[in-house]
């Protein structure tokens, strides 16, 4: 299992409340838990991924979520590079994709080659069904979709890549994978992931994009790197053979990969 998380911090004895705190959530579901187990629970996802592991990201926004906004908990299972299976809940969007804080929420499902599915997070009796990417295949009307926050990439360049596919639609703002969830469900066409200016040397971590990836391909989008390459999820914690992302409903990608490639030149 791997995970963004350390115990590092809740081990000192400044955060001793704070941890006495979260070991009262954790005895709910595992009795007479010492805070010591705890730590250790949360260093378990340390580790280097080997050729077969899960990846999970608790709360994938984290901006968001401390708005009272858009946030989604992400886990998918890798195996030989590629992912096999994603999960996604999000708790502040209805399963009409609509925001609904604290509502029902919204549980996305993916497994290669079974594709993508829909249903409930909190309503156990609703069905799932079936996710399809949006059938837009004229540059013209893609809609980008668009992170409130601005710090994990370069506004400047999504702004160029705007001009350069030549998109006239208006953005999808939003926090997350949960983009993820609405490029899956045809609410836009196009997600990009630049570098910022300040995190040139940035690397994608896995975490952040295997859930949401398989999602996307197998309800007929594609996922790539900024190049066209596809994501290698074999090189440890983060996406190091990789530069950024590209997602999109399938039929603009091309298009999308020769925008980028215009203002990469």
């Amino acid at each position: 299992l791997v995970g963004e998380e350390q115990a590092d911090v809740l081990r000192s004895p400044q955060e001793r409340e704070v941890l006495e705190r979260i070991t009262g959530f954790v005895d709910r579901i595992i009795s007479d838990v010492t805070p010591e187990e705890v730590c250790d629970f949360i260093d378990r996802g340390v580790d280097s991924p080997g050729d077969k592991y899960w990846t999970l990201d608790p709360i994938d926004g984290t901006k968001g979520f401390l708005r009272g906004a858009q946030y989604a908990c992400a886990l998918a299972y890798v195996e030989g590079g590629e992912v096999q299976l994603g999960v996604l809940g999000c708790p502040n969007m209805s399963p009409e994709l609509t925001e609904d804080i604290g509502g029902e929420g919204t549980l996305l499902f993916a497994k290669r080659g079974q594709g993508s599915w829909i249903s409930s997070l909190r309503n156990r009796d609703k069905q799932f069904s079936p996710l399809r990417t949006s059938s837009r295949s004229n540059p013209e009307d893609a809609r980008l979709m668009r992170s409130f926050e601005s710090g994990h990439t370069n506004v400047s360049q999504v702004d160029l890549f705007h001009q350069a596919l030549g998109g006239k639609a208006d953005p999808v703002l939003m926090d997350s994978q949960v983009k993820y969830a609405l490029l899956a469900a045809g609410r836009g066409e196009v997600y990009l992931r630049f570098l910022s200016p300040d995190m040139l040397d940035y690397k994608e971590k896995i975490w952040d994009q295997a859930a949401g990836s398989i999602i996307v391909e197998e309800a007929g989008g594609k996922v790539t790197d900024l190049d066209g390459k596809p994501l290698d999820f074999s090189q440890g914690r983060s996406l190091t053979g990789n530069r950024g992302i590209c997602a999109t409903n399938g039929h603009l990608h091309e298009a999308a990969i020769s925008a980028l490639r215009e203002i990469d030149s």
